[in-house]
Parts: C-alpha cells; sequence; structure tokens
C-alpha cells in the first residue's frame, strides 16, 4: 500500500472515490470544493493505492484552528473524510491511513487529530473507536426558516 498527496494528475481520480463516499453531492460541487482543498494551504487530500498502484481510497485532512470539540490544543489536525472501497476495508488499511494523518499533523505542528460522523453512521462509528478516538461529544442541530413579514 502506499499513501501519495493529490496532484492534478490524479485529481479525477480523487473525485471519483469521493462521490462514491457522498453520492448526494453533484460532481460539478464535489469538483470545486476539492479544488478549495487542494488550493488552500490548511487542508490536503491523499489517495491510496493498492500494491497493483490502483487507488482504493483517500483521505480529506484540515487544520483547524476554531473550536473542537474535545480537543485541548489548536490547531487540531481534523480527519475531514476517509473511504476505502468495500472490499479492502477491516483489512488495517483505514488504521495505515489514519497513522499517516496523525503523521501530518505532527508536522504541521498538532498534538491531535480530530473527526466526526453522523450518528447514524454506525460503521463509521465503529472504525473511529477500533483506530482508537474517543468520543466526546453528541449533538443534534436545528435551524428555522426566519420568515420575511
Amino acid at each position: 500500500m502506499k499513501i501519495f498527496p493529490i496532484n492534478q494528475n490524479n485529481f479525477d481520480t480523487w473525485l471519483n472515490l469521493t462521490l462514491e463516499l457522498w453520492p448526494d453531492e453533484s460532481p460539478e460541487e464535489r469538483r470545486n470544493s476539492l479544488i478549495t482543498i487542494l488550493q488552500s494551504p490548511r487542508e490536503a487530500g491523499f489517495l491510496i493505492a493498492d500494491d497493483n498502484e490502483i487507488a482504493i481510497g483517500f483521505m480529506n485532512l484540515s487544520l483547524r484552528y476554531d473550536y473542537v470539540p474535545g480537543a485541548t490544543t489548536s490547531p487540531v489536525a481534523y480527519l475531514e473524510g476517509i473511504y476505502l472501497k468495500s472490499e479492502y476495508r477491516r483489512q488495517g488499511i483505514g488504521r495505515y491511513l489514519i497513522e499517516h494523518a496523525q503523521k501530518w499533523g505532527r508536522e504541521k505542528g498538532c498534538l491531535e487529530l480530530a473527526s466526526d460522523a453522523l450518528l447514524e453512521n454506525t460503521a463509521s462509528y465503529e472504525f473511529h473507536c477500533k483506530v482508537g478516538f474517543q468520543e466526546v461529544e453528541r449533538i443534534v442541530t436545528f435551524i428555522k426558516s426566519i420568515d420575511s413579514h
């Protein structure tokens, strides 16, 4: 397995993998989001490839300076997204990606790595626990439209 940063040559592979994880977003919206990540000094994207150099997953990271639940330092390395094709899961590859995320965070001066998952995403919750994350908060957010009258 090899982890490597995103560049123009592998951008479309990254885009396609992110659309597998987030299928509700249009390809155009996702492309714009990924371009923003590539251009940001606080964000990074990585692909992971198998021994045949075929991309099997990705990981998006960021540096967060704002409030991060449970964090005691700033900045915090933040796992914005992680994905492996289903046939590569439960083989230690996700743990390998998290180790790379920790290394990236250390290189950026971080002492903590944070992440989040939707309450109903039990597979993500189990993964996070398995690779050493500790739950620090559960939250339900609300929004209400304000009438113009």
